[in-house]
C-alpha cells in the first residue's frame, strides 16, 4: 500500500516550529497545552526516530518540549489541581527526551506529573479517579494516558516498587468492566453507580464503544513493554489479559472489510458504522502486541489489515498536499436507547457529529503507522 500521504504529513509535522498549535491539533484550536493525545503523538514520533534514525523527529520533540517545559519543570497549560488522570499521559516521551538530551528540566517535569499520581484520588477498588469533578469514575482512555507513564517511572526511577498497584488497576478493569460473554470492555465505570450513562446496579456503561476497547488494549501493549525483568509474574498476568482480549475481539472483525464497528456487538444494525479512531487503536495494539510476543504472530497481519482498511476508506490527500482523515467520531460513552439525556438527544450510537482530522483519529493513525514501519523494516 502507498503510505506517501502519511510520510508527507510526518515531514510537515517534524518541520513545523509552531509548537503552540501543532499540526495534528489543527482541527481543535484553543490555548497552548499538552494533552494525553499529544503525549501519544510525541511517543509515536520518538518511535519513528528510533526506527528510522531520522533526527528530524528527535529535534522536533526537543523543540516541542523546550517550548512547553520551563526550567523549573512547570508545563504550560498544566494544572495539577484539576487531577485529570489523562494529563499524566502528556509526559510519556519526556523519559526518552531526558535520556537523549540530559536536560534536567525534563526530569523535573516527569517528577511533577508523577507527583499527581501520588496525590490522585482513588475509587474504593483502588483505581485512579478520572478527575477532580468525577473522582469515582474510571475511563479506559484514562488508563491509556496514565499507566504507561506510571510504569515507565517505576521502571526507571523507583525500582518497580509500585508494579503491583499498576497491575491491580488494569486487572480491575478486566475483572469488573470486561463482559466475558461478549468479550468486550464497557466504555466507562462509575463506582458510585450514579452517572446517567451507567447501569445503576453495576456502575458500568450500558453499551460498548470500540475506541474504549482500543484504549485499553493500547494501554496494555504500552504498559507491558515498560516492565523490567524484576516482576515476571506480574508482567505475565498482563500479557495473559492482553492475549485473551485480542482473541475475544477477533470475532467482531468483518472478514470482508477487515474492520470493526463503532459499537462492535451491534454489527449490521442501522446507525452503526465503521469508525476510524477505534479501528486505528485496535490496529496499533494488535501489531505491537504481536511484535512483542504477547499474542500469536497472526495478529500482526490482522492489525495491518485493519490499518490498511482505514487508510483505504478514510485517508486522503487534499489538493494542497495535506493529509485528511475522515470518519472520526467524538462520542465517548454510548448508552442504551431508553436512557437518553433529559432533552431526548442522546441516542444509542451517538454517531454524530463525525469530524475530520481530529487528534482522536490522527494520533492513533501515527501510532499504528509507527508499527507498520517496524513490520516493513
Amino acid at each position: 500500500m502507498d503510505y506517501s500521504v502519511i510520510e508527507n504529513y510526518l515531514s510537515r509535522v517534524a518541520e513545523s516550529r509552531v509548537y503552540d498549535a501543532p499540526v495534528w491539533k489543527s482541527a481543535q484550536g484553543g490555548a497552548p497545552a499538552i494533552s494525553y493525545l499529544d503525549g501519544g503523538m510525541l511517543a509515536a514520533l520518538y518511535s519513528l526516530y528510533r526506527r528510522t534514525g531520522d533526527k528530524k523527529y528527535l529535534n522536533y520533540l526537543d523543540g516541542y518540549f523546550d517550548f512547553y517545559v520551563g526550567d523549573d519543570g512547570a508545563i504550560v497549560g498544566y494544572n495539577q489541581e484539576n487531577y485529570d488522570i489523562r494529563d499524566v499521559g502528556q509526559g510519556r516521551a519526556l523519559f526518552d527526551l531526558y535520556r537523549e538530551t540530559g536536560k534536567i528540566k525534563y526530569k523535573k517535569a516527569i517528577d511533577l506529573l508523577y507527583n499527581q499520581l501520588l496525590r490522585q484520588q482513588r475509587t474504593d477498588f483502588g483505581n485512579f479517579g478520572n478527575n477532580k469533578t468525577y473522582p469515582l469514575q474510571v475511563t479506559l482512555e484514562g488508563l491509556y494516558a496514565a499507566m504507561p507513564f506510571y510504569t515507565r517511572y517505576e521502571s526507571e526511577f523507583n525500582r518497580g516498587r509500585n508494579y503491583a498497584d499498576i497491575v491491580k488497576q488494569l486487572r480491575n478493569i478486566y475483572a469488573y468492566a470486561y463482559d466475558s460473554y461478549k468479550k468486550l470492555y464497557h466504555s466507562g465505570w462509575d463506582t458510585s453507580n450514579t452517572a446517567f450513562w451507567c447501569d445503576p446496579e453495576t456502575g458500568l456503561s450500558k453499551a460498548f464503544l470500540l475506541r474504549s476497547t482500543g484504549w485499553y488494549l493500547a494501554a496494555l501493549a504500552d504498559t507491558i513493554s515498560y516492565f523490567d525483568m524484576s516482576a515476571p509474574d506480574l508482567k505475565a498476568e498482563l500479557i495473559t489479559i492482553f492475549r485473551k482480549s485480542a482473541e475475544g475481539l477477533e470475532q467482531y472483525i468483518d472478514a470482508a472489510k477487515n474492520t470493526l464497528c463503532q459499537v462492535p456487538d451491534r454489527n449490521g444494525e442501522e446507525g452503526n458504522f465503521f469508525e476510524a479512531s477505534g479501528n486505528l487503536l485496535i490496529a496499533y495494539a494488535l501489531m505491537k502486541g504481536a511484535r512483542l510476543g504477547y499474542t500469536d504472530r497472526r495478529f500482526a497481519e490482522i492489525g495491518e489489515n485493519v490499518f490498511n482498511a482505514v487508510c483505504g476508506e478514510y485517508l486522503s490527500e487534499t489538493e494542497d498536499g495535506n493529509l485528511q482523515l475522515d470518519g472520526i467520531s467524538i462520542a465517548d460513552l454510548p448508552v442504551a436507547d431508553d436512557d437518553r439525556r433529559k432533552d431526548g438527544t442522546y441516542e444509542y450510537y451517538v454517531c454524530e457529529p463525525l469530524v475530520k482530522n481530529d487528534a482522536l483519529g490522527i494520533v492513533p493513525l501515527v501510532l499504528a503507522y509507527s508499527e507498520i514501519k517496524t513490520l516493513k523494516k
